[in-house]
């Protein structure tokens, strides 16, 4: 008797102790819900192959929430069959084949739907739409609505349509294990950390090492350009010149186009004294191609 209430008692302290070890595993059988966000997904939307995303609902296990907020089931829109005209009941196949934890885990898995509010759900899975038989018996017993009966004949039936926020109950077919998601620790003032708190002393600061300075050169001044005044008072500034066989007076302006001026255009005493203000000492180019600055 004494060590048979010592096994439970060693079993009762060995659950907790899983339940908070570094993965949870969730057996299978396990029913899980989730969330479609799509408003209408049914046959007349989709296609097969197409994804489907599939919120996951809060679960806990122990005491502690097995799968963190924003959980994902993805799966794709498997197979379908439209309802007949006149019999036969249309149906659709959700497979669900991964599931995304935040920021960026994916588990697979293996689920099945088993339950959809308002909507029948054989054992395959498959996604059953409703008929309506007795309000197709009532009004075939009413003769006045004979023409209308007529005319909707032809029409198909109804076929499953999946409304925004409809809550799917899966199956987890296989053992499915969960990375654990351990909340953040909180301090006595209710701040959030992510480690144990250390009240060891901080290390001390290292120094960083030495840099060699290299100071370069400063880059040689740019001379000034040199002012050519022309006799009708406007200026010409030039980085060179010099003066041609031509009479002409070639120069280079600053922007590196090159020009020509006649000689009796320039203003030789204005030119001389505008320069001589700049510190430049402006000559009279001799032919030969004489450069002057």
């Amino acid at each position: 008797m004494n060590s048979t209430l010592r096994r439970l008692a060693l079993l009762l302290i060995a659950m907790p102790m899983v339940a908070f070890g570094s993965d949870q595993l969730i057996p299978a059988g396990s029913l899980v819900q989730c969330t479609v966000s799509e408003p209408k997904l049914s046959s007349k939307t989709e296609a097969v192959g197409d994804p489907v995303l599939c919120q996951v609902g809060h679960i806990e296990l122990y005491g502690r929430s097995v799968f963190p907020t924003s959980s994902y089931l993805e799966g794709r829109f498997e197979d379908y069959k439209d309802p007949g005209h006149l019999v036969g009941k249309g149906w659709m196949e959700l497979k669900f084949d991964r599931m995304i934890l935040p920021p960026d885990t994916v588990i697979p898995l293996s689920a099945k739907v088993v339950y959809i509010p308002h909507y029948p759900v054989d054992r395959d899975g498959r996604i059953h739409g409703k008929g309506h038989p007795v309000r197709d018996t009532v009004e075939w017993m009413i003769p006045v609505l004979w023409p209308i009966d007529l005319i909707n004949l032809p029409r198909r039936g109804p076929r499953p349509v999946l409304k925004e926020e409809t809550r799917l109950t899966l199956k987890i077919m296989d053992d499915l294990v969960v990375p654990s998601t351990e909340p953040a620790y909180r301090d006595q003032y209710g701040f959030s950390q992510r480690a144990p708190i250390s009240y060891s002393a901080p290390p001390a600061p290292v120094a960083p090492p030495a840099r060699s300075i290299t100071y370069a050169a400063p880059p040689p001044p740019v001379p000034p350009p040199v002012v050519l005044v022309l006799r009708d008072g406007s200026n010409l500034y030039a980085a060179r010149y010099w003066y041609d066989a031509g009479g002409r007076l070639q120069y280079i302006a600053p922007t590196g186009n090159r020009y020509y001026i006649a000689m009796q255009q320039l203003d030789f005493p204005a030119t001389i004294q505008a320069n001589r203000q700049n510190g430049i000492n402006f000559a009279v180019p001799a032919p030969g191609g004489f450069t002057g600055y």
